[in-house]
């Protein structure tokens, strides 16, 4: 050994910023308008549409409901499924997509996928679409990495088995015990914030609002989302006018 030694200063501004850079990758793995690993679907480019977007059914406790609730109000929503619970509950899944729903895939087991192997997650995604097209009879083409947890490899295995990545843009927290008040009020607050330009993508105007919900709970079936459900409800007979729109009305990233 030479005996070189390193100033203590030097030691913590490299310690200080290897964390930054940590920091900064798992940002932009987990949050979910970031596009630095690689593009996903977040909205549209006109601020009066709106996405309802439901993750985690399908959930006996609440999907139901909220379906009727959909249908009250003539409102089609995209639900991202997990292909566990989608065995739990084949019939769910049919009304979902016979009541005209979009559906899409959200993981067999709902792992955090920027920490697994990719054989780890082209198995959760192949397992999945293939529990959801045979209950559906129809292809599924859409994506949401649990957690928004991503990484390059994930987005493009995703786009190899013809799956669009999709985000958000708005979270409501409804997973937090907030109540449904609590949940209009983060509701409503991210679709402002997207209506008004901004700096993001040098936004020179608002932008639409893909909406984060959950009709059930990755951790168990039969989780409490009734808040969620009455939100809806609420959101829905509040603003009758509003252009509500399931994901395929957005184009796919390039």
């Amino acid at each position: 050994m030479s005996g070189i030694k390193v100033r203590p200063s030097v030691a913590v501004g490299t310690a200080a910023a290897l964390g930054l850079v940590a920091g900064g990758l798992a940002y932009a793995s987990m949050w979910p308008t970031s596009q630095f690993f690689g593009r996903t679907l977040i909205a549209g480019s006109d601020p009066d549409e709106l996405a309802l977007t439901f993750d985690d059914g399908p959930n006996d406790a609440a999907t139901p409901m909220l379906l009727e609730v959909l249908a009250r109000h003539q409102v089609r929503a995209t639900f991202f499924i997990i292909g566990s619970f989608a065995r739990q509950r084949p019939e769910i899944v049919r009304r979902v997509a016979a009541e005209g729903h979009l559906i899409g895939n959200h993981t067999m087991t709902h792992p955090r996928l920027a920490l697994e192997s990719a054989r780890k997650v082209r198995q959760e995604l192949v397992d999945c679409s293939a529990v959801l097209e045979d209950l559906i009879g129809a292809p599924v083409r859409y994506f949401r990495p649990p957690f928004g947890s991503r990484r390059p490899m994930v987005l493009q295995l995703a786009r190899e088995l013809s799956l669009i990545p999709v985000t958000w843009n708005v979270t409501c927290h409804d997973w937090e015990p907030i109540g449904r008040e609590g949940i209009l009020q983060r509701m409503s607050a991210g679709v402002e914030r997207n209506r008004a330009p901004g700096v993001e993508r040098n936004r020179a105007r608002g932008c639409g609002s893909n909406i984060l919900l959950h009709d059930g709970s990755h951790r168990a079936m039969g989780t409490y989302r009734m808040d969620t459900v009455y939100a809806v409800e609420q959101v829905l007979q509040a603003q009758p006018s509003r252009r509500w729109v399931t994901l395929d009305a957005w184009s796919e990233p390039q």
